[in-house]
């Protein structure tokens, strides 16, 4: 009892003086909210099936080859991982042209933000984004105490020019996120190749292709074969967290300039990404049949959600490309969220993303898409709240 009431009254004043004991880009940063296990809101709701729609996860789980790759590592647990990654840094580099060097493994496509922000940001510095988008690029600046100029879309895609004008001499870093994650829109060819010809020089551009895999869009451009190869001062980001089934293991990758990767390397976590996650990502390059299959039914998919978000008074934004949709509801969709969310579907209220009255839903199963349209046929999609 005497501990308790001893930590308690150290837990209340460490909460008195945060503001002074924690730095101020800490104190006002606006943390992610994790949405609830599966099994808690079954619990929590009464429901006997709840279906997750939120986090642009692949329905289908890692390829074959995979599973019995994270099954053999099994027995070397008691050991640290490969702190380089070296054979998956060797077999993609291998696998897209590029010297060993220019491969800088991490924990996600999203843990590479991180590492990008702690090596090139300092309090003042600028990133430049647009919005709505992925929030990790403004939350990584703002632990940094750097600045953020997020730049309205334009037509629901990034507006390239918009950004280059709001470039400045302290700005360190542009992000594109081709697909733009909420909207799930892109820029083409053309206009990447516009945005280019005019970024200064003093500029690290950084391209997240987290949903490239998916893409067969002949618009759609490869960051790394049309820009990367040909010097441009570019990181290009993929991950095995999207269609190879992986986001549970967290496998990321970098390509950037030699300079890029030694950077990432000096501030990345020893050990962050574990054996069974660099065994699975190995055994996925070997898989085309299966990433090619993976991709048709994404598309088929996507198309099949489209129609059920239309039939009930959604209008998503597009064209989309990666494997989820966004749709605009009015001022706050938290109210439709939680309708939904009693009906046993899970979907992403995007208020954290800068879009406060948008959802995006992620591509499922074709039972899973059934399960949605009787829900929402249930809810309805404005209804006044309960």
């Amino acid at each position: 009892m005497g501990r308790a009431v001893e930590f308690r009254a150290v837990a209340g004043s460490l909460a008195e003086i945060a503001d002074s004991f924690f730095t101020p880009a800490v104190n006002d940063l606006v943390p992610y909210e994790p949405g609830k296990p599966v099994e808690e809101l079954q619990r929590e709701l009464g429901l006997e099936r709840v279906v997750k729609l939120a986090s642009n996860e692949g329905p289908y789980g890692p390829f074959p080859a995979a599973l019995e790759a994270i099954e053999r590592s099994a027995s070397d647990l008691n050991r640290y991982p490969d702190g380089g990654a070296y054979r998956l840094r060797a077999a993609l580099a291998e696998r897209l042209g590029l010297r060993f060097e220019e491969v800088g493994p991490g924990a996600g496509s999203d843990g590479l933000v991180d590492c990008l922000s702690q090596a090139a940001l300092e309090p003042g510095d600028e990133i430049v984004c647009g919005w709505p988008s992925f929030p990790s690029y403004v939350i990584d600046a703002r632990k940094l105490g750097a600045v953020p100029r997020t730049i309205p879309l334009r037509d629901g895609r990034y507006d390239l020019d918009a950004m280059l004008d709001a470039i400045g001499p302290r700005t360190k870093i542009v992000y594109i996120c081709l697909p733009n994650n909420p909207t799930g829109t892109t820029n083409t060819r053309a206009e990447l190749d516009a945005y280019f010809e005019r970024v200064p020089e003093h500029v690290l551009t950084v391209l997240d292709q987290a949903y490239f895999e998916y893409i067969d869009d002949p618009d759609y451009p490869d960051g790394i074969e049309e820009h990367l190869k040909r010097g441009r001062r570019v990181v290009v980001l993929r991950t095995f967290s999207k269609i190879y089934g992986l986001a549970g293991l967290r496998v990321g990758y970098a390509l950037a300039p030699e300079p890029v990767v030694t950077a990432i390397g000096k501030v990345r976590r020893a050990f962050d990404i574990t054996t069974p996650a660099q065994e699975a990502a190995l055994a996925s390059l070997d898989s085309p049949e299966e990433l090619e299959r993976r991709r048709r039914q994404n598309a088929a998919g996507r198309a099949e959600l489209e129609a059920i978000l239309r039939e009930h008074g959604l209008d998503p934004v597009g064209p989309a490309v990666g494997n989820f949709l966004f749709a605009e509801l009015g001022d706050d969709s938290r109210p439709f969220f939680e309708r939904l969310l009693r009906e046993g579907v899970i979907v992403r209220p995007t208020h954290g993303f800068g879009a406060p009255g948008g959802i995006r839903v992620t591509v499922g199963t074709e039972d899973e898409h059934r399960f949605l349209a009787e829900a929402l046929a249930r809810v309805g999609p404005l209804a006044p709240a309960q």
